[in-house]
């Protein structure tokens, strides 16, 4: 498994461990370190915006003292949401590696599907995404499924 998608499933745990919110852990890497973690918090921020690489977004900003994070790439245990997406193009990231898919998150209780039904547009960002150690994300969800959480 990829050292840093192991580290980004860590991130999930720990947000999942405390109730923060949903299994989506994120980490940014520029030249080989990590500049930048997060977890979604929407439950412990009451903010429906405080998704794992929103998250980390904001952090790798305030530690590389910049909002252009150019040449970072992201390792995410879900497919980013539309937000997400959006934020990581305003960020600049160069990559994006993803554990679970969209219909992953779907299964578990996320409307990431509504919104890429409506939105779409996935197809026009070739080699953006790429899907890494979904098995190892999978099991972190179906965790996460098998644990008492609040549905949002």
């Amino acid at each position: 498994m990829d050292k840093f998608m192991q580290v980004a499933i860590r991130e999930a745990r720990e947000g999942i461990g405390k109730g923060h919110g949903g299994p989506f852990g994120t980490v940014i890497v520029k030249d080989g370190k990590i500049v930048g973690r997060g977890h979604n918090c929407v439950l412990r921020d009451n903010d429906a915006t405080c998704h794992g690489e929103v998250a980390a977004i904001r952090d790798a900003g305030r530690r590389l003292g910049t909002f252009d994070l150019s040449g970072c790439v992201l390792y995410t245990t879900g497919e980013p949401c539309h937000m997400c997406l959006c934020a990581c193009l305003w960020a600049n990231i160069s990559k994006i590696y993803y554990g679970c898919t969209i219909a992953d998150n779907d299964r578990i209780g996320f409307r990431d599907d509504k919104f890429d039904q409506i939105f779409g547009g996935r197809d026009k960002l070739p080699g953006l995404m790429e899907e890494l150690d979904r098995d190892e994300c999978l099991k972190l969800f179906d965790d996460y499924m098998s644990m008492s959480h609040e549905n949002y």
